[in-house]
This record gives C-alpha cells, structure tokens and sequence, in this order.
C-alpha cells in the first residue's frame, strides 16, 4: 500500500478501506487540471500543520462535491519539504488523527494540487509569478510561524530579490498589481494573536522601502493598502501536530502502509508521508475577503467578524486552554511529570486545572458565540490533554512561564477586579501563583533538583527567592512582597489586587518540606 498507488489505475480501493483508510471522494485529476488553469488558493508553508489542517479541511470541502479547485503549496524556507514530502509522492499524503481513546483515524489528502519552492532561483518562481497574475486567484494563506513574517534592515536593502518570506510575497504581490491591480486576500493562519496583522506589516515594510528606493510606484503601495483589493484578515487556528510519532509509524506498518519512513531536512524540518496530529482543531476566520474564498466552512472552518475572532483567541488564551496549561506545568514539573497526558491521570492535578476553568476563570470567561467556552474546556479536559499520543511535556510549557503569567492569569484577575466580583471565589488561581514561588527554586516536591524551563526572567527572579528554604518553618518571607508585587511579572501588583497576603500564606505551605506540594495541592483542590 503506497499513496502513489491510488494515483495508477489498478489502484484496490476495497483494500485500504477495509482497514479503515477515508480515501477522496473526488476526481483527482479533474481538480489538479481544474487548480492548474484557474487557482483559486496558494498557501506558504508546506509543513506538517499545513497538511493536518488547512489541507485537509479543502479536502472535506472536495469530499461534498461542491467546490472543484485544490491548494498550490509554496514552500519559502526548507525547499527539502518540497523535494523528499511531496515530489516523491505526487503531492499526496496522508493525516492520522490521533484520538484520545488512544485508536487512530487515516486519511488521505490529495487537496494538494502542486508544490513549489517560492525563491527566484528556482523555476518554480515563474510558475508562481504566473498564478499570481491569475484573475482566479483569491486568497493566498501562511503556516511559517510567527518568525516567519519577520524582516530586517538587510533584507530590505536586497530590493527586488529578498530572501525572506515577507519579501518574496511582496514581490509577488507586485506582478499581481502589475497585471492590473487585481484583487487578493493575504490570509495568515499561524498561531499568533491579530496574526493578519503581522503579514499586513512585514508586506508593507518592503513595500514602502521599495517606493522608497524607486523600485515600485507609489502606486502599489496604494494598492496594498486599499482594502477593496487586498485585506489580511485575522484568524484563530489551534491544532496540535507533533513530529512523526513511532507508534503511529508501526501501526501503519502493520496496515501494509509502505509510506512511513521519516523524513529529516539538513534544516532539521521532521516530516514524513503521513502527518500525526491530535484530532481536536479550530480555525475561526475573520470573513473579509475581496475576490471571494475557498468554501474552508465547508471542511468546518468559522467564518466570522474580526471581534469575534479577537474574542475566540482571548477565551483560548486568557481562560480556556493557556491557563491550564501552565497551571498543570508549574506543578507537573515539581511533581516529577514528564507528559502532560500523564499528568490527566492524577486526580488532584485534574480536578485542579478543571476546577481553575470551569470555577475561578468562567465567571470573566469572553463567550465568543461561535465557540462554547464550556464546551471548549470540556474539549481540552477529556480529548486533548489526556491524549496518550501527545508528547507534550509540562517543561516545555514552563518555558518563558514569567511572560505568560500576566496574560494568563493577571487578565482574569483584572476583571474580577474591573467588575467588582468577588476575589473569595479565588483559590485555585492564587495557588498557581504561589506555585511558580516555589518552582523557581528548582526543587521538587521529593527533594530532588530539577533544572527549571529557559526564561529570560528566570535567573533575576530565582534571585529574589534564593534566601528562602525548604522545610524551614521560622524564616524570613520577606522577599515574596518582592516577588508578588511585580506587575511585569504577574500583570498586577497581587498585593493592591488584594491577594498577596493569601499567596504567601499558600508559598509558606508549600515550602513546609518535602511532600508539601502534593499535600497543599490535594488540601486546597479537595476544599474547592
């Protein structure tokens, strides 16, 4: 069983879905000849989130029968990609969701109609200049990470043939104006909050340096920023697509799935024919498009209005995910956890984080109305946490912990304030904070060391905790009121929200000694 097989004509279909593999349900090679004379989407970042989700949506919306155009995939950073994940191939691929109940769902993706490497060294340029003169094109979209829609001085100084992502479709965006000022949809999808933002201003840096040095006329930069023509909606993706799983890998093998080797770019990109992610995703998009869109809602894509989306990223981040993410890593990593799905299966770490959602962060909880907060957490509890597929680790979530700490949870504290609530409904909240007091210490909860995450904070705020002392009742707490008062750290003074006082009372417990962690923890989640 090879992908390549259900491109040749004695392809046995019956074969692969006896044993569970959904297969399209549309003509492959009428959608490739359909995309190849008139693209409608061109989407930048041929990696494993890519394939996952936005190609795997289009490929439900082909499976309907009410859409006939696939996806051109350009590739800007790790031209491998192209060469070892899709050539070989013939730009199919395969998604397995990984399910909580720990069985797999298999799916073949053949949404992808071409793959391109977008640098003008490559051949592959011209072909992309052409689609972007196309009148049919509608929306061209990014996964490259937040890094990718940076610039610097030296790559707008290259003029016309930058070497970054932003560049390159700035450049690009000039032939479509050339060709008569066409309409277009510059879409991200990266995981970053007001991510159209972001491309927005990495295009228009290029842009106004390049009308500055008269390589373009002002024109363009005009068109660019005409929202009639060209718009950078926002959007809100959450799905989690980890490196190729080995489990997966012999599960396939054992299918008589041949496509299964992995794959490692000298970039240090990790791919494989197949894509493993968590069957959990959301991909709420800012409805605003100039020459019309690939019907994405049709795989299950949310269209919406830019307060919405803004609202959806404030619930994930400020109350329904982030938050007890970093409130199950802070005492995962002093209880020894190296898996966030081992961490589901302790009761008190549990009831902690659901407690924290479903008690402490609701009442202020931004209901989008397109997304059920209490569905949305329920969805994070029972299916994407405990996920035994996962490798997610508590330490990695650690990372950058005193960054995170002000939106996470200093927001939720803000409006209990901002709304008068009342603060007694707090507890489990306040023993995170307390929590992180005791984690920079870098000890666990068995006495042991433990080397706390990467954090650029991290040394100077270890400083301010380093005279205290485990199981040494009589000490001096003074330094906490240092700690706890630093509204850059916790984005308020915990001490004029009126809760230092409380904290500290929780940091004296959990430094009682060794074993003082789980028992405070059990203490105050049992009580709640």
């Amino acid at each position: 069983m090879k992908l390549n097989d259900i491109l040749s004509g004695n392809f046995n279909a019956a074969e692969w879905e006896a044993k569970g593999y959904e297969l399209p349900k549309f003509d492959i090679k009428a959608v490739r000849e359909k995309t190849a004379k008139e693209p409608t989407w061109v989407h930048f970042g041929g990696g494993n989130i890519f394939r996952a989700f936005p190609a795997a949506i289009l490929n439900d919306a082909l499976n309907t029968g009410k859409y006939d155009r696939g996806v051109i995939v350009a590739e800007t950073f790790d031209f491998e990609v192209v060469d070892k994940a899709y050539t070989p191939y013939n730009n199919l691929s395969l998604c397995v969701n990984l399910c909580s109940d720990g069985s797999i769902e298999k799916k073949v993706i053949a949404s992808v109609t071409e793959s391109l490497k977008a640098d003008t060294k490559f051949p592959d340029w011209n072909r992309l200049v052409e689609i972007f003169k196309n009148p049919s094109l509608q929306m061209i979209s990014f996964t490259i990470t937040e890094k990718g829609y940076t610039y610097n001085e030296d790559d707008l100084a290259r003029g016309m043939s930058p070497l970054f992502a932003m560049g390159k479709v700035c450049a690009l965006l000039f032939e479509r104006f050339n060709a008569g000022q066409l309409p277009l949809t510059v879409q991200s999808m990266d995981n970053c909050s007001h991510n159209g933002d972001k491309v927005k201003a990495g295009v228009l840096a290029y842009a106004e340096r390049w009308v500055k040095d008269g390589l373009v006329p002002e024109a363009f930069l005009a068109y660019l920023k005409d929202e009639k023509k060209i718009t950078f909606p926002w959007s809100m993706i959450d799905k989690i697509t980890p490196r190729p799983h080995e489990k997966v890998k012999e599960l396939l093998a054992a299918d008589g799935f041949e496509d299964n080797d992995y794959i490692e770019t000298e970039k240090h990109t990790f791919t494989a024919p197949f894509v493993n992610a968590e069957e959990v995703q959301y991909l709420v998009i800012e409805d605003n498009y100039t020459n019309g869109r690939p019907p994405l809602d049709l795989g299950g894509a949310l269209y919406t209005t830019r307060e919405t989306v803004d609202k959806v990223e404030t619930m994930k981040v400020t109350t329904c995910l982030n938050p007890l993410h970093t409130a199950m890593s802070i005492y995962g990593c002093m209880l020894g956890y190296t898996l966030i799905s081992a961490e589901m299966a302790d009761d008190d770490l549990r009831a902690f984080i659901q407690k924290i959602g479903y008690m402490e962060a609701m009442p202020v909880v931004v209901d989008p109305g397109v997304l059920n907060p209490y569905e949305f957490i329920g969805a994070v509890i029972n299916r994407r946490l405990p996920n035994p597929f996962m490798p997610d680790a508590p330490q990695r979530i650690a990372m950058d912990t005193s960054q995170k700490l002000p939106i996470r949870f200093g927001e939720t504290l803000k409006k209990y304030i901002a709304r008068g609530l009342d603060k007694s409904n707090l507890v489990l909240i306040p023993l995170t904070l307390a929590g992180y007091a005791r984690y920079l210490k870098g000890i666990k909860d068995d006495g042991t060391a433990f080397e706390p995450s990467p954090d650029p904070m991290l040394a100077e705020l270890q400083a301010i905790v380093a005279s205290l002392e485990i199981g040494k009742a009589e000490q001096d707490w003074s330094p906490l009121k240092k700690l706890f008062s630093r509204a850059d750290v916790f984005g308020l003074d915990l001490y004029e929200a009126g809760l230092g006082e409380q904290i500290e009372g929780y940091v004296k417990e959990l430094y009682a000694g060794v074993g003082a962690v789980r028992k405070t923890l059990h203490k105050y989640v049992s009580a709640r």
